[in-house]
C-alpha cells in the first residue's frame, strides 16, 4: 500500500511557517530549484503502446516527432518525446557506458535526439534507480552509474529522465533518487527528472526537493477500473504539488482502445484538473480523429498548464458522484463533475461549494461543448456513466477566499507592484524574468509557501469581510547574500495594523500577525530602509489567511462535519467505517481490539484529515487503534494538532493494543489535523481509526 498525505499550513522547525505537515515533525518538501517544469510537463513516452515490442524503434520515434509538428500535438503545448525501456543493449560496453540498442536504433540515441531537436521538440530518456531496468531482459539500470549515465545522457541532448524503481537492491529510496538528481544537476545541462517511485516511500514528502514530479502510484493500464483508481489515489495529494513539482498518477491512456471515448475524456479531464503530467502513450502516428480531438483541446490543456500551479481538490464526493475545484490564476476555478457509476445522472455544485461563493454573478463555460453562460455559478450537468462535465467558472468581481487556512500564493492578486521583475509565488524574487527565483530561505531557514518580491512593493488581495486573521514570517532572502534593509508592512483596508520595523539581510526572520476582521482588502507592502533597493529581495514567507466562520456552539460527531482536507495512503479516508480497500465506501464497521464503534474515521497510515475549526471550538475526545481488519498486523501512532502544535499523541500502537482514548484542548484553533503514522514497519496494513471522535464548540 502506498502512503499519502495531504499538505496543510503549519509552524514548523524553529517556529517558522511552512506547507506540509508531513509526520507534523519534519520540514516541508521543497520544490526543486532547477528551473524546469513550472508548469506539467506535456509529451509523449512509447511503453503503453508498445511495450518492449519491435515497433518500438527510431522510425517509430522519429514518426511521432513528426506527428507532434504535423498534427498540432506541438502547438497544443506538447513538447517531449521520450523513449521508456529496452532502448539499451543488455550489457554495459567496457567503458561502463550504456549502448543503444543497433537495431533498434541503428543511428544512435544523440543522432535521434538532433531530430526530435531540430522539430522544436525535447528528447527524453527512461532507466531505473536499481542494477536493472524492469522489462523482463534485464536492461542495465542506473544504480552505481548515476554520474556516469548522467553525463552520458547529457552529451546526447537528453533533456527528461524518467527513473523506475525495479531491482533496487532494497537501498533507501531517497538516497538512490536523490544521487540521480545530483549527478543530473551537474551535468549543467537542463533535464527535467521524473521520479517513478511507483507512490511506496511517500515520495510527495521527500520527492519535490529532489526531481520536477514523481509518481504516486503503480502502473497504470488501458481499463476504466485501474484508470479511475489511480485518479482516486492522487485526489487526496492535492496539497503537495506546486510550480516545478508535481503528483504523477501514470501516463495517458486516451487513444490505446481499452476504454471509451466517454471514459477517455474522463481520464483527460481528471488528469488535466490534477495538474498532472500529459504524457500521451498512444502511437500518434495512427492516431484516430478522435484522440486528437481530446488530446488537443486547448481548454482542458490550459487547466492543467495554468501558471498557479494548483491541483484540484476534491469538494464533494458521494455515492460515486464527485466534484472537484482547481483554482485559477485569474481567480476562476476549474471544475470536474465526474460520474463513476454506469448510470446518467445530474450532478451539481454551488459557487459556494466550489470556493468562490460571493461574486455578483458568473461566467461558466463547458470546456467540451465550448458553450457558455451567465448565472449564479452554480453547474449542473446530466453526466453518463464513466464521464466527466468540466467547466470554468469565472467570477465577475473579485470574491473572498474560501472558508479555511488559505496561503495567499495561492489567492489571486488584486493588484502586484513590483520593482524588479514580477512577485513570485513560493519563490524568491529572483531575477526580473517570471518563475526564476529560488526556495524561500530567510537566514537558512526555507519555506515551501510564500511571496517573493524586491523593494519597493505593493501587494494587494481582495478579502470581502470574510477573513480574521493573516499570519507571516518575513525576511530578506538568502539569495541577497546576508545585504539589503527592508520594512514590512500590512495593511487593513487603508489602515496600518503590522509593522516589522528594519530588517536587514542578516536579521532571522520575524513573525508579524494582523487582525482583519472586517477587511475588505489587506495590502502587503515592502519598502526600502534608506540603504537603497539593490539587495532589498523580500519574502513574506508562509503568509496565510484564515477565513470563515467554524462550527456553531454544540457537540459534533466529527464523522458528521466536512473535512477540509483528507489524505489517507490506501483509498480514500472513509466515515463511519474502517478503511478497507481502495475503494470508496468499502470499509467494515470499526472494530478495535473487540470493540465496535458506530461511528469515526477509517484511515491508513500516512494520513492526514484537517477540519477548520475558525477559533470557535473547545475540545476533541476520542477513541484511537489498529482496526481488527488489519488481521493482527500494522503498528501507528495517532496525533493531534491543534494548527501547529500537537496536544495529544497515543505513542505506539499495534494490531494487539486496546482502544486508546485521547483529549485535546482546541481551544482558540483555527484548524484541527488528525495525522496518523507508520509505526516504523511500513504502512502495509496501518488500518487506523479514529473511534468516535466528539468535537465540541
Amino acid at each position: 500500500m502506498a502512503s499519502a498525505l495531504t499538505a496543510v499550513t503549519l509552524l514548523t522547525g524553529g517556529g517558522a511557517l511552512a506547507v506540509g505537515l508531513q509526520l507534523a515533525t519534519a520540514p516541508p518538501a521543497l520544490a526543486l530549484d532547477n528551473g524546469i517544469n513550472l508548469t506539467p510537463q506535456m509529451g509523449f513516452n512509447n511503453w503503453n503502446s508498445t511495450l518492449c515490442g519491435d515497433q518500438f524503434d527510431e522510425a517509430m520515434i522519429k514518426g511521432i516527432a513528426d506527428a507532434f509538428v504535423d498534427k498540432g500535438l506541438k502547438a497544443a503545448g506538447y513538447q517531449y518525446v521520450n523513449l521508456d525501456d529496452c532502448w539499451a543493449l543488455p550489457e554495459r560496453n567496457a567503458a561502463g557506458d550504456l549502448v543503444p540498442d543497433p537495431v533498434r536504433f541503428p543511428h544512435g540515441i544523440k543522432a535521434l535526439a538532433d531530430y526530435v531537436h531540430g522539430k522544436g521538440l525535447k528528447f527524453g530518456i527512461y532507466s531505473s534507480a536499481g542494477d536493472h531496468t524492469c522489462d523482463v531482459r534485464g536492461f542495465p539500470g542506473g544504480l552505481g552509474h548515476e554520474q556516469q549515465d548522467a553525463r552520458l545522457w547529457a552529451s546526447w541532448g537528453v533533456d527528461y529522465l524518467k527513473y523506475d524503481n525495479c531491482h533496487n537492491q532494497g537501498l533507501d529510496a531517497k538516497t538512490r533518487y536523490r544521487t540521480m538528481g545530483d549527478a543530473l544537476k551537474a551535468t549543467g545541462r537542463p533535464i527535467l527528472y521524473s521520479i517513478c517511485e511507483w507512490g511506496s516511500t511517500g515520495p510527495w514528502n521527500w520527492a519535490p526537493s529532489v526531481g520536477n514530479s514523481w509518481r504516486t502510484t503503480g502502473d497504470i493500464s488501458d481499463t476504466w477500473q485501474s484508470m479511475i483508481s489511480i485518479a482516486q489515489a492522487n485526489q487526496g495529494l492535492a496539497g503537495y504539488a506546486k510550480p516545478g513539482a508535481f503528483n504523477d498518477p501514470d501516463m495517458l491512456e486516451v487513444g490505446n482502445g481499452g476504454m471509451t471515448a466517454t471514459e477517455y475524456r474522463t481520464h483527460f479531464s481528471l488528469w488535466a484538473e490534477m495538474a498532472a503530467p500529459l504524457m500521451i502513450g498512444t502511437d500518434l502516428r495512427t492516431a484516430a480523429p478522435e484522440t486528437l480531438e481530446i488530446l488537443t483541446n486547448a481548454d482542458v490543456i490550459a487547466v492543467d498548464q495554468d501558471p498557479l500551479g494548483r491541483q484540484g481538490s476534491v469538494v464533494s464526493s458521494e455515492q460515486g458522484l464527485v466534484v472537484m475545484s482547481k483554482p485559477l490564476a485569474d481567480g476562476a476555478r476549474a471544475v470536474t463533475l465526474t460520474n463513476e457509476g454506469s448510470y446518467d445522472t445530474t450532478i451539481t455544485a454551488t459557487a459556494q461549494t466550489l470556493g468562490i461563493g460571493g461574486a455578483d454573478s458568473y461566467t461558466v463555460k463547458d470546456l467540451w461543448s465550448k458553450k457558455t453562460t451567465t448565472g449564479n455559478g452554480t453547474v449542473s450537468a446530466t453526466v453518463p456513466g464513466h464521464g466527466t462535465a468540466m467547466f470554468r467558472v469565472t467570477p465577475s468581481s473579485p470574491v473572498p477566499p474560501p472558508t479555511g487556512v488559505t496561503q495567499l500564493s495561492d489567492l489571486p492578486f488584486g493588484s502586484a507592484a513590483n520593482q524588479w521583475g514580477p512577485v513570485e509565488r513560493d519563490r524568491s524574487n529572483g531575477d526580473h524574468q517570471p518563475g526564476d527565483g529560488q526556495t524561500i530561505s530567510i537566514r537558512g531557514t526555507t519555506y515551501a509557501k510564500g511571496l517573493g518580491v524586491h523593494a519597493a512593493s505593493d501587494v494587494a488581495f481582495h478579502l470581502g469581510g470574510a477573513c480574521r486573521s493573516l499570519v507571516t514570517d518575513v525576511g530578506i532572502d538568502d539569495e541577497a547574500y546576508g545585504n539589503g534593509s527592508v520594512v514590512f508592512r500590512i495593511y487593513k483596508d487603508g489602515a496600518k495594523v503590522a509593522d516589522s520595523g528594519t530588517v536587514t539581510g542578516k536579521d532571522p526572520a520575524k513573525r508579524l500577525t494582523a487582525d482583519l476582521t472586517g477587511a475588505t482588502t489587506v495590502r502587503l507592502v515592502v519598502t526600502d530602509a534608506g540603504d537603497g533597493t539593490r539587495y532589498d529581495h523580500a519574502d513574506w514567507a508562509g503568509a496565510h489567511v484564515a477565513c470563515g466562520s467554524g462550527p456553531a456552539t454544540g457537540t459534533y460527531p466529527l464523522s458528521s462535519l466536512a473535512w477540509s482536507s483528507a489524505g489517507n495512503s490506501w483509498g480514500p479516508v472513509e466515515k463511519d467505517m474502517s478503511n478497507g480497500d481502495n475503494q470508496a465506501r468499502d470499509g467494515r464497521t470499526i472494530t478495535i481490539a473487540g470493540t465496535t464503534y458506530a461511528k469515526g474515521l477509517g484511515v491508513n497510515a500516512l494520513s492526514e484529515v484537517v477540519y477548520y475549526l475558525g477559533g470557535s471550538c473547545t475540545s476533541l475526545t476520542t477513541d484511537v487503534g489498529v482496526d481488527a481488519e488489519a488481521n493482527g498486523r500494522g503498528s501507528v501512532s495517532f496525533e493531534i494538532y491543534k494548527d501547529a502544535t500537537k496536544v495529544a499523541d497515543s505513542g505506539l500502537m499495534t494490531a494487539s493494543s486496546a482502544a486508546r482514548h485521547l483529549t485535546a484542548d482546541l481551544t482558540g484553533a483555527d484548524e484541527l489535523h488528525l495525522v496518523v503514522t507508520d509505526g516504523g514497519d511500513g504502512t502495509n496494513s496501518d488500518h487506523a481509526d479514529w473511534a468516535n471522535p466528539v468535537l465540541t464548540c
